[in-house]
């Protein structure tokens, strides 16, 4: 789940459990492409973990939104001594930023539903957990629980949130990031000339995938108020998108190799519009963005 889209913008993250963001700022490395089998659950989720792409997702995510992300980590006073949870992780940068953040007074838990990028030596716990199906562990403890690109993925969203907010301490805060590909759904915004429609087309097709899979397009806009229903007080929240430059081509790439079979079997894309894409981004010729990430952020009363 990591769980996240040039096609799937701001890069939705594989797995629901699994969404993290990225990677230290590009460094999302994790195992070097490793084989993974999969289980049956990480099958709901048009871009899962078990594929070779995510792990360049993972890269070009980080390097497009970990600053944002530390940024709020920094906002919201993370520190040594800290106890944090970060939810679908997928890549491991995020864990990492926070096990460096804390310290070693501190602990950083990293949970997917398929935890394969993730570093078992990476100074976080590394556990394999479904935000919607799992109770949270250790309950009632958590300083910080974050999530990035996750719960558009979720079909119970208010079963996941209620979950994390179950984590916190009385006082810990709850950060939620999320895509909203509804509020802005073009790949290219200057849709010039047939390159550039041809790029949106296929952003539309991939968000026909992500609608069939049961994601809510939508649902960053929502984070404020399901926040606020989830119980949390001091809600806040603030957005960012990206607009062209190498990262965004580098995640397109990824992303349509990634569903490229996905599309040719519902037919909502040919192999001839598909190369030809691919051949725009490596030449240059597209100025290619992401829906916008909604971060929002409250903190449970007590």
């Amino acid at each position: 789940m990591s769980s996240s889209q040039p096609l799937a913008d701001p890069g939705s993250e594989p797995d629901t459990t699994a969404g993290g963001p990225v990677d230290t700022a590009g460094a999302g490395s994790g195992p070097p492409s490793p084989h993974i089998p999969g289980s049956a659950s990480d099958r709901r989720y048009l871009l899962d973990n078990a594929r070779v792409e995510a792990g360049e997702r993972f890269i070009w995510l980080a390097e497009l939104f970990d600053g944002v992300t530390r940024g709020h980590f920094d906002r919201l006073g993370v520190r040594a001594g800290w106890r944090c949870w970060e939810v679908g992780a997928g890549g491991p940068s995020i864990p990492e930023a926070l096990a460096t953040a804390v310290g070693p007074t501190g602990y950083v838990l990293a949970t997917d539903i398929n935890p394969a990028w993730l570093d078992p030596h990476g100074g976080y716990e590394v556990l394999r957990h479904d935000i919607v199906g799992d109770p949270p562990p250790q309950p009632g403890t958590f300083d910080l629980v974050h999530a990035r690109l996750v719960l558009v993925h979720v079909p119970d969203r208010a079963r996941a949130l209620a979950t994390m907010v179950a984590a916190l301490r009385p006082g810990g805060w709850l950060l939620v990031e999320d895509a909203d590909t509804e509020l802005q759904p073009l790949a290219c915004l200057d849709e010039v000339g047939p390159a550039q429609r041809r790029a949106n087309r296929l952003r539309r097709a991939v968000r026909e995938l992500m609608t069939r899979r049961g994601a809510d397009l939508r649902y960053g806009r929502t984070l404020p108020r399901a926040l606020r229903a989830a119980g949390l007080v001091d809600v806040t929240a603030a957005g960012c998108f990206p607009v062209g430059g190498v990262a965004c081509d580098r995640l397109e790439t990824a992303t349509v190799r990634m569903v490229r079979a996905e599309l040719l079997a519902a037919r909502l894309a040919n192999d001839v519009e598909i190369d030809a894409h691919l051949a725009a981004i490596d030449a240059g010729e597209l100025d290619l963005t992401l829906a916008p990430l909604i971060s929002a952020w409250g903190r449970r009363p007590g």
